[in-house]
């Protein structure tokens, strides 16, 4: 039987052969009928950029060490909060190792954090000389996180960290640096709850942090602070948006063929899907066909495309798709070879779609096809993370078993 392979996006000559190879191989195994036949375009219908890309915002190339300025600091520090906004907090619970001890039965100064708190949170306004609620409200009101207020102060307030922070903060120096962690705290989770439906600049953010430490008795400016500088060089050796700002440039101009190929493949995929139809026509006898990633995609833009011309591509016993973006496309109503909502024309042949949950490019098709036979989910695990487990389906027997028997059950059907 004939098994042609389409890889997927970004994949030029030398991996591709590496990846052929390993097809071969499992096919083989699983298959011995199998004719494994490669379809390689990544080269004439890929996307090249000659001179390198020239639309990239200048000073992005960088080499060695990413400069750590304030504003780097800064964006890494809250990029971190929005993702753990009890981080801070966490570390304070650590004693600060100063020597400084309470004495049994006497109220610690980060009890009254803990007290202004808990009024915030149950709605007694806090002292007048702490802040200004009429502002506070208006603020929060402009950013569109007003409703998310209360939760946040009571997601804070019961929260561990916060409880055993506060026990450990026994000076008043120390209990400044809780309130202005707990402030930033309270703000990630309010910020973090609206999501894409607030608008919030940096300014605003701060202003919001000032005004919450001080009405929990503090000051959201505490230079050289355990917890910032604790987190400040793990947020900026972790967190995407410094590492992304260094290699942009070096990243950006590496993914161009995979980005580009999608981009390209979106606006101008006609002659890569004649190419494949091509193909396909030609073929002897029935035919597998499987598709990687962007290959997916436009293979069932082609099987559904010559469907609907009544034209179907007859050889195809069946497609398989392997880590496709093609049931999203289509639920997005971008799928070239489907108008939006429609269903697989009559022709459209059996359809495996493989997909492994780590591979963040990966989608289902049955919830997408609901009620028809001809399609089918199953899932795999390379045990990667993503984009690793993108591209490890190939070294994977579960693949080749599950192509084998969605082949055994069409010719017992």
């Amino acid at each position: 039987m004939r098994v042609l392979f389409v890889h997927g996006t970004g994949v030029r000559q030398a991996s591709f052969e590496k990846s052929f190879t390993l097809v071969a191989d499992g096919l083989r195994r699983h298959l011995p009928d199998a004719d494994p036949v490669p379809c390689y375009w990544g080269e004439d219908y890929g996307v090249t950029v000659a001179d390198g890309l020239r639309s990239l915002p200048s000073g992005q190339v960088t080499r060695g060490v990413p400069a750590a300025g304030p504003l780097e600091q800064e964006v890494a520090l809250w990029s971190l909060l929005l993702a753990d906004p009890l981080c801070e907090l966490r570390v304070l619970t650590a004693p600060s190792g100063d020597g400084r001890f309470g004495m049994p039965g006497v109220r610690s100064a980060g009890d009254s954090v803990a007290q202004r708190l808990t009024d915030l949170a149950t709605q007694r306004p806090g002292p007048a000389e702490s802040g200004d609620p009429d502002e506070l409200r208006a603020l929060l009101d402009t950013l569109g996180v007003a409703g998310h207020y209360h939760p946040a102060l009571r997601h804070i307030a019961n929260a561990p960290e916060f409880t055993e922070a506060c026990a450990q903060a026994r000076q008043v120096v120390d209990a400044r640096e809780v309130a202005a962690a707990t402030a930033r705290a309270v703000a990630a989770v309010l910020l973090a709850a609206a999501g894409q439906d607030t608008v919030c600049t940096g300014a605003e953010r701060d202003r919001l942090v000032d005004l919450l430490s001080g009405l929990l008795g503090g000051t959201a400016r505490v230079p050289g602070g355990r917890a910032v500088a604790a987190l400040g060089t793990l947020a900026l050796r972790m967190l995407a948006q410094p590492a992304l700002n260094h290699w942009r440039a070096p990243l950006t101009d590496g993914s161009t063929p995979a980005l580009g190929d999608i981009l390209r493949y979106q606006a101008r995929g006609g002659p890569l899907r004649a190419h494949l139809e091509e193909l396909i026509a030609g073929a002897a006898g029935p035919t597998v066909v499987i598709g990687h990633s962007l290959g997916g995609i436009a293979l069932v833009d082609v099987l559904a495309m010559a469907a609907t011309r009544q034209e179907p591509l007859s050889q195809v016993r069946l497609l398989v798709t392997v880590g496709s973006q093609a049931p999203y496309l289509h639920e997005c109503g971008a799928l070239t070879g489907l108008p939006p909502g429609a269903h697989l024309p009559p022709g459209f042949p059996d359809w495996l779609n493989v997909y492994d949950r780590q591979d963040l490019l990966a989608f289902r098709a049955e919830p997408v096809f609901q009620d028809d036979p001809r399609v089918t989910d199953r899932e795999v695990t390379s045990r990667q993370p993503f984009p690793l487990s993108h591209s490890a389906y190939w070294k994977l027997d579960s693949l080749y078993e599950h192509i084998h028997e969605r082949i055994a059950a069409g010719t017992a059907g």
